[in-house]
Order: structure tokens, then C-alpha cells, then sequence
């Protein structure tokens, strides 16, 4: 999608030179977008997941653009996993000054087939996940030191039929959010999330044949009639990160080409107006929307 040789960030080059941020989800999508740019401002990115060749492999385009990244293999599910992984941050860096809560999933069922395991695993793979490594980074560095935590959601907003049990986790996460950006307020926390609507990004090749389908037709119920790009995805959180936003918290930045707007009484206009930031000069469409998927 980019011809560029290195990322086209808007934000100067060392905004975050000597800063510590873990990335969760960082092996792919939003999230190896969102730590490529953290790295090309200066931070030193430590990127989170449960699968180490996919985590390397960024790792080595983060590196080889001239970056700083390591890589740090974990379940976000597991408590003593991510405490772990917390105290190997502040052991090799010796601080953590971010946390981009990125990691999760879904699939796309009826609600009245949700097992409860598998509602269950959802929720602890989109809320009870993100929460643990929140309460993790706050306790074991942020309380006495500040920071700020950038929580990625969903577009949930008047539901989410077909993905209620991820839904439902994505809402806990935004009222998680809101209530830890009051509570860690006085130790200089500050805690935002970003909501994203359709972005053209890898997680489009995972769903079903059915769900794909959908996918093709969701950009004629959007007002900007284009999907998202991975970049303007990372800007919103860079934003929310940098000194920038420092008088925001427990806020929700929208990314999502006005869809929640789109209303049935309002006949939506195709249209090719709205140009697409595409900062992620190492951005590749997904195979569905390539024609190969």
C-alpha cells in the first residue's frame, strides 16, 4: 500500500527517545503498525504476543529500519506470565513509560450459539486480559511513576450483532478504562482507548467465508465509503500517548469513518473523497481485499 522507505509519521522523529512501551498484539495488524511508529519516534518497543516467530519477524523490520524493539512471548491471559513480563521490561529498560493494550479477537456468530465457554474465552481474551496487564503495569511501575495506557476496543456502539460476546468485552474494556483514568489520576496515569470501525488490516483474512462476504460490502455503509488504514489506527494512539494529550484521560477516540452516524433515514452518498493517511510504509493489503482471499 506504500511505497515510502521508512514510516511517515506526523509526529516529530523523538518524541519518544528513551521511552519504554509494550505493545500487546504487536506480531501483526494495529499492532506491528502502531510499534513501528513508536520505534521510528524514538521508543524502544517491546513487542507482546503468544506466537515468538511472528513476533520476531516484526522485530526484525523494526531493527532492520533502524528501531529499537525486543520481543517478549506471553499470554495475556496468564497473570504470572504477564507480571513476568512487566519485570522483564523493568529489568533490561528500568522503566515502562506506555502500554498499548492491542491484543485480542473474536469470531463471527449468532448469540444464540455462544457456548458459555466460548463467551467466556472471549471476554478473558478482550477484557480480563487487557485488565490484567493494566493493573500489572500500574502496580508494578506507573503508581509511583506515571504513564499512560492506550486500550484498543472496537466499534461497539449500539451493539454488535454477530460478535455480541466481543462486543460485550470491548464495552467492559471502555468502561475499564474510564474508571481506572479516575482512580490512577493521581499518580500522573493517564488512560484513553481508541475505538477502530472497518480497518484494511491482516485480521480480514482470519474470519469465515460468510463473514468476508460481509466485509466486501461494509465500506457502502460508511460515510467516508472507504475502510480504515492500520496508520491512521496508530495515530490515534501515538496521539493519546505523547505530551500531546496530556489533559486527556478516560476518554475514546472514534477511528471509523463515521459509521456509528450512518442512519437509515439518511441515504448514504458513494462517493471517493476521503483519501486514506497511509503513514506504514511496510503496509500490505489483506488477501481479501487484494483479490486473492
Amino acid at each position: 500500500m506504500s511505497d515510502q522507505s521508512a514510516y511517515q509519521s506526523v509526529f516529530r522523529a523523538d518524541l519518544f527517545a528513551g521511552q519504554a512501551i509494550i505493545v500487546t498484539g504487536g506480531g501483526s495488524g494495529i499492532g506491528r503498525c502502531t510499534a513501528h511508529e513508536l520505534a521510528s519516534l524514538g521508543a524502544h518497543v517491546v513487542l507482546v504476543g503468544r506466537t515468538a516467530e511472528k513476533l520476531e519477524a516484526v522485530k526484525a523490520e523494526i531493527t532492520g529500519d533502524g528501531g529499537s524493539a525486543d520481543v517478549q512471548v506471553c499470554d495475556i491471559r496468564n497473570e504470572a506470565a504477564v507480571g513476568q513480563t512487566i519485570d522483564a521490561v523493568l529489568q533490561s529498560r528500568g522503566r515502562l513509560d506506555g502500554l498499548v493494550n492491542n491484543a485480542g479477537g473474536q469470531y463471527r456468530t449468532a448469540m444464540k450459539t455462544i457456548s458459555t465457554n466460548g463467551f467466556e474465552a472471549v471476554v478473558r481474551n478482550n477484557l480480563t486480559g487487557g485488565f490484567i496487564f493494566m493493573r500489572e503495569a500500574y502496580t508494578r511501575w506507573m503508581e509511583a511513576n506515571g504513564g499512560a495506557i492506550v486500550n484498543v476496543i472496537a466499534d461497539i456502539w449500539n451493539g454488535w450483532p454477530d460478535f455480541a460476546h466481543s462486543g460485550a468485552a470491548r464495552a467492559g474494556m471502555l468502561n475499564l478504562s474510564e474508571s481506572a483514568a479516575c482512580e490512577w489520576a493521581a499518580s500522573g496515569v493517564r488512560v484513553n482507548t481508541v475505538a477502530p470501525g472497518g480497518i484494511a488490516s491482516s485480521g480480514f483474512d482470519t474470519y469465515s467465508p460468510e463473514a468476508k462476504k460481509k466485509i466486501l460490502g461494509y465500506t457502502k455503509t460508511v460515510p467516508l465509503q472507504r475502510y480504515g488504514t492500520e496508520a491512521e489506527i496508530s495515530a490515534a494512539i501515538v496521539y493519546l500517548l505523547s505530551p500531546a494529550a496530556a489533559y486527556i484521560t478516560g476518554s475514546c477516540i472514534r477511528v471509523d469513518g463515521g459509521t456509528p452516524n450512518a442512519r437509515g433515514t439518511w441515504q448514504l452518498e458513494p462517493h471517493g473523497r476521503s483519501k486514506p493517511f497511509e503513514g506504514f510504509h511496510r503496509a500490505t493489503l489483506p488477501k481479501l481485499l487484494a483479490g486473492q482471499g
